[in-house]
């Protein structure tokens, strides 16, 4: 009895993590690499989205991350045009 349940227990389990990963791989339809410049400095990112503006921002806001130092920074990175920005997928 026990062991059946331990069985059952690890067949829910295998299940939600299936569908855990199909339901967010599945959105992630684009995926963007995108090069910043600022204040001297220069990152580029990699990030997916479920579209090509999606996958920018994700990528634009991982790149700045480390460029930033405070909100007024990041906010002023962010907005940005990236440097380059190349995408593969929608």
């Amino acid at each position: 009895m026990k062991s059946r349940r331990t069985a059952v227990f690890w067949v829910v389990a295998l299940l939600f993590v299936a569908f855990l990963l199909y339901s967010t791989l599945g959105s992630q339809r684009a995926e963007c690499t995108v090069c910043i410049e600022f204040k001297g400095g220069a990152r580029c990112a990699t990030a997916s989205g479920a579209d090509r503006a999606a996958a920018v921002q994700a990528a634009q806001t991982t790149a700045c991350g480390p460029l930033a130092s405070g909100m007024d920074d990041t906010i002023a990175c962010g907005r940005l045009v990236p440097t380059s920005a190349t995408c593969t997928g929608e």
